[in-house]
């Protein structure tokens, strides 16, 4: 099956959620897709009454995609807030349990960042993370262009499949060291992510810092023929892999949501058991 969503909840106008209440966002969202990106796990460890609420006003067949919390990533600043990276990862596993026994739990994306590049150190970090994860899927995100050089291409994608990762494939732009090619591999029997961050090359290449890098980076409206194009690839990808999560992530100037439609069209996709689109706010 392929699930197409997007990533977070809470910044879709074209899906009249500027028009409700913030706590009701993920309900209007629900109505329109699939699965969905949780973000604010990468900023914090969530304690288990928003995800038991999340739990609760989604369809019973929801998938979320939880991204991995930034500290165990490599992105956090500073010192972590816990007494060691093992009691993090735990804090992290126990905030998963409603999920699992939920069975909305798709996987956990592990989103590593553009200085983390292949190296010894960095390989074994994975092996751990790895294993910290137990029998949670998890599939892995490079930002560093080291993992996929030709010379090592074949040996990343074996270590990912023999580690038992589920491969990301990126759109991206091709910007140099701190960007990905794309690789239509899937890794994983069960479970292959796909994630569109538009081709904005200009703001991929805008450094990390500022008031507004992130609206710049993401600024990207994908044409009809750009997705068109990636109807065979998916179907490529969907031959590898049971299913197939897609996520857009280009929505600094709003147009996830419109390009994600889009791609349902093409794909020729209906989803049954959406939540009932809401009437109005009275």
């Amino acid at each position: 099956m392929i699930y197409i969503g997007l990533t977070g909840w809470g910044d879709h106008d074209s899906l009249s959620i500027d028009k409700v209440p913030t706590r009701d966002k993920l309900k209007v969202y629900g109505a329109h897709f699939p699965t969905v990106e949780v973000d604010a796990s990468f900023y914090a460890i969530q304690p288990r009454r928003n995800i038991e609420k999340w739990i609760a006003e989604t369809a019973d067949s929801f998938q979320f995609v939880v991204k991995a919390y930034q500290g165990m990533t490599g992105h956090q600043r500073g010192e972590i807030p816990f007494e060691s990276k093992k009691e993090m990862f735990t804090a992290f596993r126990e905030s998963l349990e409603a999920f699992q026994k939920s069975g909305k739990l798709a996987m956990v994306l592990f989103q590593f960042p553009p200085w983390f590049d292949c190296k010894r150190e960095n390989v074994q970090y994975l092996r751990w993370c790895r294993a910290e994860m137990g029998d949670i899927p998890v599939a892995i995100e490079f930002r560093n262009q080291s993992w996929y050089r030709p010379n090592r291409v074949q040996q990343t994608l074996e270590f990912i499949e023999q580690e038992g990762w589920i491969h990301t494939v990126c759109d991206e732009p091709q910007a140099g060291e701190g960007s990905i090619p794309l690789v239509l591999k899937a890794t994983h029997p069960d479970k292959t992510l796909v994630r569109f961050h538009g081709r904005n090359i200009h703001g991929w290449q805008k450094p990390a810092s500022g008031a507004n890098w992130r609206e710049v980076r993401y600024l990207y409206r994908y044409n009809q023929q750009e997705l068109t194009d990636w109807v065979g690839k998916l179907r490529l990808l969907e031959k590898q892999s049971k299913d197939v999560y897609v996520l857009f992530n280009n929505n600094s100037g709003g147009d996830a949501a419109d390009n994600a439609k889009q791609f349902i069209d093409l794909l020729g996709l209906t989803y049954e058991g959406l939540a009932p689109k809401q009437l109005g706010l009275f």
